[in-house]
């Protein structure tokens, strides 16, 4: 079988490194990040009981989006996703803009999180918790993930690896030791009525956090063995890992705790009462994994979204530089390492991080309706191509325009201006562009 022909402007020079495995540990640690230790109280508050069911008609929604990645990715052999996908369907400006919009998104969501990661270390260590002590600590986490992301991206993988079983094993233990202490317990009774459609849709709405984030495993393609087998099976193996493991954590939480939709913090409080001080201690420890495995999958792929716009000619040559002893995109790796510590210091992210949300949707919106223009070229030499004609794009469409509609008036205007700001960037690169060309004509 012949591979999908790269378009990438250059020569990919980032060595193919990973395997299903390293793609599929990058897909689930963009979906389970800090948000499943808070989400179960807030879907139990509006959906009760029948909140297992929201899992599931979220996971449903995202199909189709998530079916049309793992398409695409079947496509390309390069680094970058969404942006070859943009570029190579609709023109190099949409390519431009669908890479700045997803790098803001996940930079400011690296930013939050770092934080928290912060504010839960500051659980054990007071340090931690304001003024100088927080900056140092930001800087450590920070700088740390850096170095880890340029000295090459086995290191990165590798301690990806760690998070991932470490969160996994803790999120499994509260499962199954949940199980075992509540026994028949677990089984809702769905005895009390059935919650308006309006909380039933204020549910899904929230929970669907949970399932976004995926995006950022298609980014590295060109450091993947056999991208075009390796990353539908990744996106598909990690939705239907992690709906399988949200369900049962709503489970236990629900049986566990009384007055679950009261709490803030549910995981917590179900694992200190099931196992006491000890239960609450092991799961503040899963909450630190999760969020580190969170942000090293952040720091692993959103860096190589400026290594692509370079390489594509829509940001300066400096980002596209790859370190000659490590060959990773270093320049890139410590650009993004700068601005995340930056925006973490600064402590305060409500609106930008409610800006995210949109912009991951267009990204969304982009993505699905790539299909329709690219399928014709490489349906031929793609081993995955989705039945039904163009419909699961369609569906991934309209699934993205009815979250819009969900969206807050601050969320429309903050995206409107990061897309102003992403096009005088883009205009900026072309023009120093042609300047240099009419130079080197003279």
């Amino acid at each position: 079988m012949n591979h999908p022909v790269s378009t990438s402007g250059e020569q990919e020079k980032l060595p193919r490194n990973l395997g299903l495995w390293g793609l599929w540990m990058l897909v689930v640690n963009g979906f389970v990040g800090a948000g499943i230790f808070g989400l179960p109280s807030g879907a139990y508050d509006l959906a009760g009981e029948y909140s297992i069911y929201i899992y599931v008609a979220c996971a449903l929604l995202m199909l189709p989006v998530i079916l049309s990645f793992a398409e695409l990715g079947s496509y390309f052999r390069g680094t970058g996703g969404p942006i070859k996908y943009g570029t190579e369907a609709f023109g190099p400006f949409i390519g431009f803009q669908a890479g700045w919009l997803f790098y803001v998104a996940r930079l400011i969501s690296f930013a939050a999180n770092s934080v928290l990661l912060t504010d839960s270390i500051g659980y054990f260590f007071d340090f931690a918790t304001g003024g100088t002590g927080r900056l140092i600590t930001l800087a450590v986490i920070i700088g740390g993930l850096t170095l880890v992301n340029v000295l090459g991206a086995v290191e990165s993988i590798r301690s990806l690896a760690l998070f991932t079983v470490l969160k996994f094993s803790i999120l499994l233990f509260l499962v199954f030791g949940g199980l075992t202490v509540l026994g028949s317990e677990v089984a809702p009774t769905f005895e009390g009525p059935i919650p308006p459609v309006s909380d039933l849709g204020a549910a899904a709405l929230l929970l669907i956090y949970a399932f976004v984030g995926f995006e950022g495993a298609v980014v590295p393609a060109g450091e993947a063995k056999q991208p075009e087998r390796d990353m539908p099976l990744a996106l598909l193996l990690g939705l239907g890992s992690v709906v399988v493991l949200y369900m049962f954590i709503q489970l236990v939480a629900q049986a566990a705790v009384p007055n679950l939709g009261e709490t803030t913090s549910p995981l917590l409080d179900a694992s200190g009462i099931l196992f006491g001080p000890i239960g609450a201690l092991i799961l503040m420890i899963g909450v630190v994994a999760s969020v580190t495995g969170n942000l090293v999958s952040t720091m692993f792929s959103t860096p190589r979204l400026t290594y692509a716009l370079s390489i594509e000619g829509s940001l300066p040559e400096w980002f596209g530089r790859v370190h000659p002893k490590f060959l990773t995109p270093t320049n890139s790796v410590i650009f993004f390492g700068v601005l995340t510590f930056i925006f973490a210091a600064l402590g305060s992210f409500t609106y930008l991080a409610a800006m995210t949300v949109l912009s991951r949707l267009f990204l969304f919106i982009i993505s699905c309706g790539a299909i329709p223009k690219l399928r014709p070229r490489f349906k031929d030499q793609s081993p995955f191509i989705l039945k039904g004609g163009y419909l699961i794009p369609v569906l991934g469409i309209l699934a993205c325009i009815w979250l819009m509609l969900q969206v807050s008036f601050s969320s429309i205007w903050l995206t409107a201006l990061f897309i102003a700001i992403g096009t005088g960037l883009y205009l900026l690169s072309k023009t120093k562009s042609r300047v240099k060309g009419t130079s080197n004509t003279q």
